[in-house]
């Protein structure tokens, strides 16, 4: 006999702690749906996420680099499953919903604009008078409003607890009466976003040459991370060694994840998981390796993402998209028909800006290049990495 749903929500009800979200008690669908015989509804919502346009969309976005400019470094898709990745170790050695916390990663990017956080970053000025934007709102605007799968409404129709997942920041009362935090399986897909961040942007900036390991010195993370690990291996070569540091710093950021949450949980005791929403943050790292992985990413800020070598190629981005966002409010006919129908009920500068952060890094210049001219193709722009494997 196959294992059913109900088979999977019993195995739920066993294993997982009683301040997990069940699949069981989900608040559920805005539009009602029958239950599927073989998934529960956040392994439904997993599904759908991935057979949308807006996830495949991912691996043509920006991470750090702009897409199709260096074949190993991280896209936004590669990102996410990333993060999808650490999500699930985390939430899985606490007792968490692990179908639940992989829905709510592999969406949370979903409304990432081309060109990365400059692509965001000019939208949100492009839009100022006009409401502004932020990936994780437009996340859920995707799952909500922009993706057509259904004839009977927009949207994905995912759960309630994914939908909350994607709801950040999380201002008091906008979750629900009386929550300050969402889920505690959102909440480290939060933090594994942050490790993923720190290590694989870390990553790609020692492979880039932008960043080298020397400038790391300085900072505590790094340095009593790679003198542990490499102490037994005195004459490993260079890029093994690296990839050996970033690894294992990788699971240094989790276990203390996953040790001072456990502790936390057991000091406050929630009952059930909407006692988790009624208090602090329970996910975390600890107080001491929270300010060592600030020191790591203030220095990426200061001296990886705002790179000189970066700069040249986002100053042209941030005009593509500048450029191709006046036209377009100016000539709203040029929007694809799906958005041209938006114009009335959501005015032509948030149906623009919906049209514009779905594009890929290619789609927006090509775009550009069709009705503005002017601006390098991406071959133009394409920085090569050392290493062939």
């Amino acid at each position: 006999m196959p294992r059913r749903r109900f088979d999977l929500e019993k195995s739920e009800a066993r294993h997982l702690a009683p301040y997990a979200q069940s699949s069981v008690a989900s608040r559920g669908r805005d539009h009602p749906e029958d239950l599927h015989r073989f998934r529960t509804a956040f392994q439904r919502d997993r599904d759908r996420i991935v057979h949308s346009r807006s996830f495949r969309r991912l691996e043509y976005k920006t991470q750090v680099f702009l897409n199709g400019t260096g074949d190993h470094y991280r896209t936004r898709m590669t990102h996410t499953m990333e993060v999808s990745c650490i999500a699930r170790t985390i939430t899985r050695a606490l007792g968490l919903n692990e179908d639940l916390a992989e829905a709510i990663a592999l969406a949370h990017d979903l409304g990432h604009p081309p060109f990365g956080h400059l692509g965001e970053s000019t939208l949100h000025k492009l839009m100022a008078k006009h409401g502004g934007f932020r990936h994780n709102r437009q996340s859920l605007r995707v799952v909500e409003e922009l993706e057509l799968k259904y004839p009977e409404f927009n949207g994905l129709n995912l759960t309630w607890e994914v939908r909350e997942g994607l709801h950040k920041p999380y201002p008091p009362n906008e979750l629900g009466e009386g929550f300050i935090q969402p889920s505690l399986e959102a909440q480290a897909v939060d933090l594994a976003d942050e490790v993923a961040y720190i290590c694989h942007d870390l990553d790609d900036g020692l492979d880039s040459g932008l960043i080298h390991e020397q400038e790391l010195s300085g900072l505590e993370l790094w340095r009593s991370t790679r003198e542990e690990t490499l102490a037994p291996y005195p004459h490993l070569e260079p890029e093994r060694g690296r990839n050996y540091v970033l690894r294992t710093l990788l699971g240094r950021l989790a276990d203390d994840i996953i040790t001072h949450s456990s502790a936390s949980l057991t000091e406050r005791a929630p009952q059930t998981s909407d006692d988790v929403r009624k208090q602090a943050a329970l996910i975390t790292f600890s107080p001491a390796t929270a300010k060592l992985a600030r020191e790591l990413l203030t220095f990426l800020y200061s001296r990886f993402y705002h790179h000189p070598a970066l700069t040249a190629v986002n100053r042209r981005s941030a005009d593509c998209l500048a450029q191709l966002f006046e036209l377009l409010v100016g000539h709203p006919h040029l929007l694809s028909p799906q958005f041209e129908m938006r114009v009335k009920n959501d005015g032509v500068h948030r149906a623009t800006c919906d049209f514009l952060a779905c594009l890929t890094d290619r789609q927006a210049y090509q775009l550009h290049a069709k009705l503005i001219g002017g601006l390098p193709s991406l071959d133009a722009t394409r920085l090569e990495q050392p290493a062939l494997l």
